[in-house]
């Protein structure tokens, strides 16, 4: 009998639901590098995606050509959401065996997302025979290496009191626990629905210390695009079921409204996020600031913020035709990959090296710009420059990532139609030890190059904050390992507080 060696028949260990421990491991850190190029095609796709668009007048061809692209080059979110639409028939030529087999080229990359997908294909029976003891196993496999979805799903399943295997649920709260803020502490939304109830029924013995915690976790949830948080802090500030029981202080009919609008957003495109949540919703004893009763107004000053787009500046890789041919927005940046190879070990630029040979072949092969390949495409021979017709031996290919042209800058960059450009204010900063030095939309940011820069350096961490207001602290408010002295803060919006 032939072994299976592809990654969907790989033998895991079987799912513990008692386990011991459990270490937080952030999903940024085991995932490979994003082309940005790549990444601006993916998010044209997603933009032509929004669910405000009907569906028949979706242009469903480009999408799936600009997914397509992105994937091509790696992108690990191209190739899970390129699955996606191979499933759901958006290219009828591509069905469910081309989707898991994107999905496992995605986990030979070492992407966590891939695991869990996995997981659901298995729990689903979407390409695989379902097997609910497999699709445990890739869920744990997940939640170990960092994924977010794959936390939640099975911290919520180890909080219960007592055990039950045939409802899908067992009694280890410490670990679900663990799970669900570790997924909360990367921004994924829908942990925070989970954990706040965890949180209020600590010892099963709810208090009004808990109650706050528990409200504090429901409205950053709804900051990280939880549905289910805004519509259960509806009904908490609006009709409880148990006024004895209530997380709120007290019942304010004005905030359950606003958390409604939210919520029905939050439900018609999940992709939402409002981070400035707290300029036009803060939780008590805060007031309620002034509103003109336009729906459309309060998402919209509850949206994160872009700065103004900065034409490119010209560039010789722009002026390049073929393969040579760099977009004006993007420039290019030297990894620390080489192959020594005939065919392109990956979709990149590749430029040839000769570390072996004399000066003058390795000035003449310095010369040649980098050019893109796809994968498994037949790298360019080089003949030497003295003539002889003899080919340069010895090359070793040196990989180039596309990078934006201001890379280094404060921009953190969205789908269109996910935040609104505001004016760029004077540029003022501030180090996250400080109080906040004026009252605005501020921006949290890290070293391009840091591991954490994917969930740190996204408009969707931003914050609304008043002068004199301490920043969100990195281990307390977002529960990551991140060093104050990693992160500074950046003014985006100096708006007033007024929602019109």
């Amino acid at each position: 009998m032939t072994h299976d060696s592809r990654p969907r028949s790989q033998e895991l260990p079987l799912f513990n639901p008692h386990r011991p421990d459990f270490t937080c491991t952030v999903e940024a850190d085991k995932l490979p590098p994003i082309d940005a190029q790549a990444d601006a095609w993916l998010k044209k796709a997603i933009e032509l995606e929004d669910p405000s668009i009907y569906v028949d007048d979706r242009d469903y061809k480009q999408i799936v050509a600009l997914t397509r692209q992105a994937a091509e080059r790696h992108h690990w979110k191209a190739m899970l959401n390129l699955a996606s639409l191979y499933l759901e028939k958006r290219d009828p030529q591509y069905g469910a065996q081309d989707a898991i087999k994107l999905v496992e080229d995605a986990m030979q990359l070492g992407v966590p997302a891939a695991f869990d997908r996995m997981g659901v294909y298995y729990m689903n029976g979407t390409g695989v025979d379902s097997d609910a003891t497999k699709a445990y196993s890739f869920f744990q496999r997940a939640a170990e290496m960092g994924n977010p979805q794959s936390m939640t799903f099975l911290g919520e399943k180890l909080t219960a009191t007592w055990d039950s295997p045939a409802d899908g649920f067992w009694a280890n709260i410490p670990i679900g626990r663990k799970m669900l803020e570790c997924a909360f502490g990367q921004g994924f939304g829908p942990a925070a629905y989970y954990l706040a109830s965890e949180y209020r029924e600590i010892a099963r013995n709810p208090t009004r210390e808990n109650n706050e915690r528990a409200l504090k976790v429901l409205h950053e949830g709804v900051k990280l695009g939880c549905a289910d948080c805004a519509n259960k802090l509806q009904i908490e500030f609006g009709e409880p079921f148990d006024p004895a029981k209530m997380l709120p202080p007290q019942i304010d009919k004005s905030r359950a409204q606003r958390y409604g609008i939210l919520g029905d957003a939050l439900s018609f495109n999940p992709n939402r996020r409002f981070p400035n949540l707290d300029k036009i919703l803060p939780l008590p004893p805060a007031k309620l600031p002034p509103w003109d009763g336009k729906k459309e107004s309060l998402l919209k000053a509850a949206m994160g913020v872009n700065p103004p787009p900065v034409a490119p500046p010209p560039s010789a890789a722009a002026q390049l035709k073929g393969r040579h041919f760099v977009a004006a927005e993007f420039t290019l940046r030297k990894s620390e990959v080489k192959a020594p190879a005939v065919l392109a070990p990956a979709p990149a630029y590749w430029q040839p090296t000769a570390p072996g040979q004399d000066a003058t072949i390795q000035a003449a092969l310095a010369a040649i710009p980098p050019g893109l390949y796809l994968q498994d495409e037949p790298f360019e021979r080089f003949y030497q420059p003295n003539g002889g017709g003899r080919l340069i031996s010895d090359v070793v290919w040196e990989r180039w990532d596309t990078i934006r042209h201001d890379h280094s800058s404060v921009a953190p960059r969205a789908a269109s139609g996910l935040t609104r450009t505001a004016p760029l204010p004077l540029a003022q900063s501030a180090a996250a030890k400080d109080l906040c030095p004026a009252t605005g939309t501020w921006q949290p940011w890290v070293h391009p190059d840091h591991a954490l820069s994917s969930i740190v350096n996204q408009s969707w961490r931003q914050a609304w904050l008043t002068a004199g207001q301490p920043f969100p602290q990195a281990d307390k408010d977002w529960l990551l390992d991140l060093p104050a002295t990693d992160l500074t803060w950046h003014l985006m919006d100096a708006a007033d507080a007024q929602v019109s």
